[in-house]
This record gives structure tokens, C-alpha cells and sequence, in this order.
């Protein structure tokens, strides 16, 4: 395995830090900019939203560009987003830097798992690509705690610090280390967006998108849902958003054991609906500490049992298009967050805090019959396509 993977692996954990990494600190963002939690939550949303539209797009834009120099040029981009967000004395300025980050970081990730199997020998590429989605996964549930706790020891702006050093780190590694990656050719949007007039195909995609919000719409606000339910502070928050990294890591490889021992559709669906139990209970778990971390330890694990299952799940059901289908999936996974936590900030300034759980449970029943429908017998999508060829 060509070391420069696991090069590649860190820049795309740096770089998927940021999207969710203001989760642990929204009230500390809020009352310094002095904004609502809301509003401070919507710094997600907008991150996720424009991740998920901006991917594709990129891609295709600068597809005739050396992959070294464009990622040279996104990293200095996106350090330059963290700097703007370091500095900020407004929200205004803020959300700025957020959209600079995202525009940039959206292209990082996406060049990181095209690199990734193109330097490496055939019989790699699947591992290769793992392990850059491995970065990714990573950051998303650990960038939390390790903004909680840089924020609870300094101020919510010291996670970005600590991003922009790691940044300008990674810029002198690839211009030092990483040889020229001639660009390959790219897979039109309408090319993609195509597959998805396959019902299988389309509510498989809706599955991790209406899963992933549900997820959000209590994750991306858990600090401020323990506080109030539980009056818990400091230590004890950053020992929770620990515990549920962990659980949400090692849920990753319980979902692919599980995929291979029980199958794909079994596994999505029994993730699902074990998911969906948790977040409905974490709201009547709050009086008791422990029984709120088992349950939480399953919430944790099931957020991400379901994702290798469901790549999975994309090539079994369309192999001729499994490229697009993992593309696809990516920007259905981020579109997730980015709805997630606009619907949790719009419940917090509506309700309460504590109606979070609930309306992310409802969403995961939605996902659970998305999933049902995808799954209704019929031929994958490339035998059909072969059929009317025929």
C-alpha cells in the first residue's frame, strides 16, 4: 500500500473536522457572537449544504487540473476560511469564513478518495479507498469532542487554530511529498443524477439522507440538550461526546461484519430500527446517568453501523454505476446533516431543546420505509439496463 494514502486519510480527517466540529461549542459561539443557538447551529446547516451541492460540481469544473496543484490551491483555500472564522468579530464574518471553508473542503474530500485508487496497484484500491472514507467518518464524530474540549479550555475559537496549523502543515506535506496525479476523466452531473430514475437506487439515497438528518437533528445539538435535561457541564460533556466517538468508530466496523455475516438489506434495516428505539428513548433516559450512556453507546453505534452496509448495499443493486452511486451517497449523507441541523435549530426556536430526540426519531421511520420500498424485489439497475439492451 503506496504510503501516501494515509497521507491522504489525514488531510481529509483535518479537513471533515470542520464541518461538525461547531457541535460542542454552539453555546459557546452564541454567546460570545451573541446569536441565538439557532442561529449558531445554521453554521452547520449552511457547511452541509453547500458540501453536499459543491462536491460534484467541483469536480467536474476542474477536472483538467494536476491533482497536486489543485490540492495544493483548495488547502491554502480552505486555510484561509479557517483564518477568516479565527478571527471573526461578527457572525456575519463568521458565516463567511464557514462558506470559504466548505467551498474548499468540499473539493478536498473528493479529490482525496479520486487520488487515493489512482495511486495505488489495482488490488488496492478498494482498501485505499476505505481508508481515506475511514478519515472522513472519523472526523465527523470525533471533530465534536475535540472542539468541546479545546473550547472548554481556551474559547471556541481554539479548534480552528489548531485546524488552520494542521492545514498549513498539510500544504507543506503535499508540496514536499506528493508526486504530480494527472486528472482523470469525469462523470458528468447528468450522467449521475440519471441513476436515480431507478426506484431502488433513489429511495436507497433517501434512506441515508433522511437517516443522517434524523441523526443530526439531535446530535448536532446534544451539548445544549444535556445541559438542559441533565445539568451536566465541562468534564462530563466532553466524556460523553468521547464515549459516543468511540461507539460511532466501532459501529463502523460492526455494520461491515455485520453486513457480511447477516447481509446488506438485513443489516440496514435492523440498524435502523435499532437506531430509531435509541433516539426515542434518550429523552426518558436523562433521570439516570448510566442508563443515558447505554443507551447513548447504541444511539452511537447504529449512527454508523448502517454506512458500510448501505456502499454495500449501492453495489450489490448497481454495479455498472457503483462510482456514481458512492458519490452520490456522499452528497446524500452531508445533504443529511445540513437539513438535520436546520430542522433541530428551527425545533429549539420553536419548542425546546428537548424535542429534538422525537423529531429525529420521526424522521428515521421515514428512512425506515424509504429503505422497505428500495428493497422490493426487482432486477439491479445494470442487469435492467442490459435487458433493454438486449
Amino acid at each position: 500500500m503506496d504510503k501516501r494514502v494515509y497521507f491522504l486519510m489525514i488531510i481529509s480527517f483535518v479537513v471533515g473536522m470542520v464541518e461538525l466540529i461547531i457541535g460542542g461549542i454552539l453555546d459557546l459561539i452564541a454567546a460570545d457572537l451573541h446569536v441565538s443557538l439557532g442561529q449558531a447551529g445554521f453554521l452547520i446547516t449552511i457547511f452541509s449544504l453547500i458540501f453536499a451541492i459543491a462536491a460534484p460540481i467541483l469536480l467536474i469544473l476542474t477536472a483538467r487540473i494536476e491533482r497536486k496543484r489543485l490540492t495544493l490551491i483548495s488547502l491554502v483555500i480552505f486555510l484561509l476560511g479557517n483564518m477568516i472564522t479565527v478571527f471573526s468579530p461578527s457572525y456575519g464574518i463568521l458565516f463567511t469564513g464557514r462558506v470559504v471553508s466548505a467551498i474548499s473542503g468540499a473539493l478536498l474530500i473528493i479529490l482525496c478518495l479520486t487520488m487515493a485508487p489512482s495511486i495505488v496497484d489495482p488490488k488496492y484500491r478498494g482498501r485505499a479507498i476505505g481508508i481515506v472514507s475511514m478519515g472522513v467518518s472519523a472526523s465527523l464524530v470525533l471533530g465534536i469532542p475535540i472542539g468541546l474540549m479545546l473550547g472548554n479550555l481556551f474559547n471556541w475559537r481554539a479548534p480552528f487554530i489548531l485546524i488552520s496549523m494542521l492545514t498549513a502543515l498539510s500544504i507543506a506535506a503535499v508540496y514536499f511529498f506528493m508526486g504530480r496525479v494527472e486528472p482523470r476523466p469525469s462523470i458528468p452531473i447528468k450522467k449521475q443524477l440519471a441513476t436515480l430514475k431507478d426506484r431502488k437506487i433513489f429511495f436507497a439515497q433517501a434512506t441515508t439522507f433522511l437517516f443522517m438528518a434524523g441523526h443530526t437533528t439531535l446530535y448536532a445539538y446534544l451539548t445544549p440538550f444535556v445541559k438542559t435535561a441533565m445539568g451536566l457541564e465541562g468534564t462530563w460533556i466532553s466524556i460523553i461526546y468521547l464515549i459516543f466517538g468511540v461507539a460511532a468508530v466501532s459501529g463502523g466496523g460492526l455494520g461491515g461484519t455485520l453486513a457480511d455475516l447477516m447481509g446488506t438489506k438485513r443489516t440496514i434495516l435492523a440498524a435502523i430500527i435499532v437506531f430509531g428505539l435509541a433516539i426515542f428513548a434518550i429523552p426518558y433516559t436523562t433521570f439516570y446517568l448510566p442508563l443515558f450512556l447505554v443507551v447513548m453507546i447504541i444511539w452511537g453505534a447504529m449512527s454508523w453501523a448502517i454506512s458500510p452496509a448501505m456502499q454495500s448495499y449501492l453495489i450489490e443493486t448497481s454495479p455498472d454505476t457503483s462510482d456514481i452511486q458512492q458519490s452520490l451517497n456522499n452528497s446524500a449523507l452531508h445533504l443529511g446533516i445540513a437539513i438535520g441541523s436546520l430542522i433541530g435549530g428551527v425545533v429549539i426556536e420553536q419548542a425546546s431543546v428537548e424535542r429534538n430526540a422525537g423529531v429525529g426519531g420521526l424522521l428515521v421511520i421515514v428512512a425506515l420505509g424509504t429503505a422497505l420500498i428500495s428493497m422490493r424485489e426487482g432486477l439491479p439497475i445494470s442487469r435492467k439496463y442490459k435487458k433493454t439492451r438486449a
